[in-house]
């Protein structure tokens, strides 16, 4: 089975997203037997909110849930995932300098992606419905790259 977890700032808007456009890819390929998915923030401001409701809206728009309730990242997390992705720049710093030296291997979301340019994840909970949209078609762009990346059992 392989491990993922997807890792923004508080676990509410970017995080639970790519966690909710990542399980959907893999269900509609049939391979939930293959994965374990799971979403956490760098901060704990926000644990066990669920997902900000403009996010939910943006992504139920488009077929999917956001059912995750926000918590932080833990030292358990770094060997019990093979595989952290950080949504930005920042959150790849946070999560390497709590890295207690686990097994897992720590990337930028971004670094899938084949038809956006981006390099981060932007954070839309500042700005408008336009922000939300964009994280979507980011994440859709990324974790379907990255679901190729795990061939077929």
């Amino acid at each position: 089975m392989k491990s993922i977890l997807f890792v923004c700032w508080g676990n509410i808007c970017r995080s639970p997203t790519a966690e909710g456009v990542f399980r959907k890819l893999v269900a509609h390929a049939e391979r939930e037997d293959e994965f374990d998915i799971d979403s956490a923030g760098t901060i704990s401001h926000h644990s066990g909110q669920p997902a900000d409701s403009r996010m939910q809206a943006a992504a139920a728009k488009r077929g999917y849930r956001l059912d995750s309730r926000s918590r932080c990242i833990e030292a358990e997390d770094f060997e019990r995932f093979d595989l952290i992705i950080t949504m930005d720049d920042s959150n790849l710093r946070n999560v390497k300098a709590v890295d207690p030296g686990g097994s897992a291997e720590i990337v930028r979301m971004c670094d899938f992606c084949t038809q956006h340019e981006e390099t981060e994840v932007p954070d839309p909970y500042y700005g408008g419905n336009a922000g939300f949209e964009q994280v979507l078609d980011i994440l859709e762009d990324a974790c379907g790259n990255l679901l190729e990346k795990f061939p077929e059992k």
